[in-house]
């Protein structure tokens, strides 16, 4: 096959139907509009919102409540259990966003990291999140390791 041979595939290719263009085309005089009416007139027919007279859906369904906080922080909860799986018994002792990624416990660093206390912890780790929860930071510190807060970027 070469260049010049291209072709589309027969019948993916459809050209236009042109209204309008005399008794001959089968489409002329009204333009496949029929005879008179509503929707025969130029800008005739009922928009998409009009349910035959009817309540309109979009009228019918309650209001959006509440509103969407843009300054909301998102946060990815990780359990102090999680970190003593992984990395309780490795010689590995400061925990940052970077190496939670690397072990696989979260994919994307775009959210912050949150530490929450569901669990026990028993390796002395240096943990370095965005937030901690109460318990998480005693259960942390009571295994012998140090929080630290990260700024919220």
């Amino acid at each position: 096959m070469k260049l010049h041979e291209l072709q589309p595939a027969p019948g993916s290719k459809k050209s236009r139907k042109r209204v309008g263009r005399g008794m001959a085309s089968g489409k002329g005089k009204t333009s496949g509009r029929g005879m008179k009416g509503q929707n025969a007139r130029s800008g005739g027919g009922k928009g998409p919102y009009f349910e035959g007279g009817q309540l309109p859906l979009v009228r019918r369904l309650p209001f959006r409540r509440g509103f969407t906080n843009i300054h909301r922080i998102e946060y990815k909860p990780i359990n102090v259990e999680r970190l003593q799986e992984k990395f309780g018994g490795s010689d590995l002792q400061e925990i940052t966003p970077e190496v939670l990624i690397e072990a696989g416990i979260i994919k994307r660093s775009d959210k912050a990291v949150a530490i929450l206390g569901q669990g026990e912890l028993t390796a002395p780790l240096t943990v370095k999140a965005h937030r901690f929860s109460e318990s998480a930071k005693s259960k942390i510190e009571a295994a012998g390791g140090t929080v630290e807060v990260l700024p919220l970027s």
